[in-house]
């Protein structure tokens, strides 16, 4: 095994642990990293033993590599005469995948109803059954273009049409008819190490309701990017569905609905089987990760609540949303030629209070009191910044049976009469008045930024007012690129959570459409928590991912209107957050090492250090060496 060197002293004790630690593995084991200031062997670049030969090999995913396994191993695994006697390099593979693909996208159409993109991801979920390695390998090098396909938006169609699309088993499902028995199904999973889970229980999937246990599909898609742009090893990771019921009387009535078909459980109910299911998982995994997702925001606050300070979790939607958002806001003060810390100064209408607005609402808030000194005074002066509207209108004091979770938000009534608004006042109306600097979109009510409201947003005082168009799938975006820079003109930023195209505004100017999407993220914030072995994933460390991706950017990009970077830089992105969570994790005392690095080790590198230490832990999409080994 190779190690390459970088020119440290390596004091006595280090080389001992060295010489203790760094062994070759199974991949599908513990690994043991070299404790010091060195470059390690890649994850994934270990012999894999095996306990299958012959066409039981070539059935798993996780191990089949086709048509690109040597003679050698042929002879070795049983294979030869089961494969053409081609042996093609995954060079060659890709090709000849790409080709069929290219090929296959039109051909797979079901008609209409069936867009392209749904073809492609029935396409890349074949590959996936078949060849895990090879399908990471082309999401990696094409993310730009697949990132949407098997996430938003796709992923909202195929959760749509799940039942219909399901061929082959992916993850776990625990639903309510399985209480009491958790703590044992949990060992049917056949890997003994997993990194990071993705829960759903389907109840509020992006912006299209409740899916039942079609909602799956969503944890799949998001466990696909950790893989992509964390590196988190394929085998080390499990999307689950808790299936508690739907209300979705469609699905109740659906004869080929896979999933439970009666009202979802609430209350008491539906605490006793989530609270079964996390000591289930984290019996068997004491140190993995568990991301909850798509959540109703009922539910998504409370279980946030219930669980952060006793298991290493997060919540994506309230947490993941509100960094992004955080880092786009701070992009937007860059954006207007400002320095960050003018952030507190910014007027903010936010347009939705589910999980996700009041998670941004919460985020920003405590970023602002951060700037004005982080003391009480800064966090109550903070939030008259925000305005925040509702299916309702504009949430004020006086309004009856307020989500208390948004109350602190409500604006105060007699201030409002002064500044000419009311209770319930519409969003055109309540923009018109606060002339904001930025108008932030979380409702998932596509067009909710009408041609009247981004007009109203024309008496902006802001010399570069900012757009966030952030509901999820594009159809629920509150408006498009177009719409905003066709009115405002081409001094504005422009945000989606969906991806959508520059805008050619002619005379050779682009309106630049920033995709600011979780994904910039959420990979980062749980591989800097593995690797940092942080008992928690706690404010600060969310904090430092947010202002990591902020700073990302170069002020002349920034300048130019982009203020969140290419997809395609989407593992050197996550490289950068994970080492800022891991920094900040020190920094609080929670890290508690991974594997053979302690954390005595990991204070000792410097902030280059840190990250060619994430680097050499991120996953790899390389065909491994193959040794069979029986039972």
């Amino acid at each position: 095994m190779a190690i390459f060197w970088k020119h440290v002293t390596l004091s006595s004790s280090l080389l001992r642990r060295f010489k203790r630690h760094v062994t070759v593995a199974n991949s599908g084991h513990h690994r043991h990293f070299l404790p010091s200031r060195s470059v390690t062997t890649s994850e994934g670049h270990r012999p894999s033993i095996v306990h299958k030969r012959s066409l039981d090999i070539l059935h798993d995913p996780w191990f089949n590599k086709g048509t690109a396994f040597s003679m050698t191993e042929r002879d070795r695994l049983d294979l030869r005469g089961l494969l053409p006697p081609n042996v093609m390099s995954t060079h060659l593979q890709i090709e000849r995948f790409m080709v069929d693909l290219k090929r296959l996208e039109v051909q797979a159409r079901d008609g209409p109803s069936d867009p392209n993109a749904l073809a492609k991801w029935r396409i890349l979920n074949r590959l996936h059954d078949r060849n895990e390695v090879m399908y990471y390998k082309v999401l990696i090098a094409n993310i730009e273009e697949y990132a949407p396909v098997v996430y938003t938006p796709t992923v909202g169609l195929v959760c749509q049409n799940y039942s219909g699309l399901f061929r082959r088993p992916r993850g776990m499902y625990f639903s309510a008819q399985d209480r009491g028995e958790m703590m044992s199904m949990v060992y049917n999973w056949p890997s003994e190490q997993v990194d990071m889970i993705v829960v759903t229980d389907g109840s509020r999937i992006l912006g299209l309701g409740d899916l039942g246990v079609q909602g799956i599909g969503i944890a799949i898609g998001k466990l696909d990017l950790y893989v992509a742009a964390a590196g988190i090893n394929p085998q080390r990771v499990l999307p689950v569905m808790i299936d508690v019921g739907t209300n979705n009387e469609k699905l109740i009535n659906d004869p080929l609905y896979l999933g439970l078909q009666q009202h979802r459980l609430d209350g008491d109910d539906y605490l006793a089987v989530v609270d079964e299911f996390m000591e289930a998982v984290f019996t068997r995994w004491p140190n993995v990760i568990v991301q909850f997702e798509d959540f109703q925001s009922k539910w998504a606050f409370k279980l946030l609540q219930r669980y952060r300070n006793a298991y290493r979790m997060f919540n994506d939607d309230v947490q993941g949303t509100a960094g992004v958002a955080i880092a786009g806001l701070l992009g937007a003060v860059r954006a207007q030629g400002r320095p960050m810390i003018d952030f507190p100064k910014q007027k903010i209408v936010v347009a939705g209070a589910g999980s996700a607005g009041i998670g941004v609402l919460n985020a920003a808030r405590k970023t602002m009191a951060r700037m004005l000194g982080n003391n009480e005074a800064a966090f109550n002066s903070a939030k008259s910044q925000f305005w925040v509207v509702d299916a309702q209108g504009l949430i004020t004091e006086g309004r009856e049976n307020i989500d208390p979770d948004a109350l602190p938000f409500a604006r105060n009534l007699k201030e409002m009469d002064r500044q000419g608004l009311r209770e319930g006042a519409s969003l055109v109306d309540v923009v018109k008045q606060v002339r904001p600097d930025v108008l932030l979109g979380l409702s998932a009510v596509g067009g909710l930024f009408s041609k009247e409201v981004l007009e109203a947003l024309k008496g902006s005082t802001s010399t570069r007012p900012a757009i966030f168009a952030m509901s999820n799938p594009t159809k629920n975006a509150e408006c498009t690129p177009e719409e905003a820079f066709s009115i405002l003109g081409d001094n504005i930023i422009f945000a989606s959570g969906s991806p959508f195209s520059d805008v050619d505004l002619g005379n050779g100017h682009i309106g630049h459409c920033n995709q600011g999407n979780n994904m910039y993220l959420f990979p980062g914030i749980g591989l800097g928590t593995l690797l940092s072995g942080a008992r928690i994933v706690s404010d600060g460390m969310l904090q430092a991912a947010a202002e990591c991706l902020a700073a990302y950017m170069s002020d002349e990009e920034v300048l130019q209107g982009t203020i969140f970077p290419s997809i395609s830089r989407i593992r050197d992105i996550t490289k950068e957050v994970a080492a800022a969570v891991i920094k900040e994790a020190l920094e609080e005392d929670l890290a508690e090492g991974y594997h053979g690095m302690d954390p005595r080790e990991l204070r000792k590198l410097s902030q280059d250090e840190i990250a060619e230490y994430v680097k050499n832990h991120m996953w790899n999409p390389e065909y491994p060496t193959l040794v069979y080994k029986q039972d």
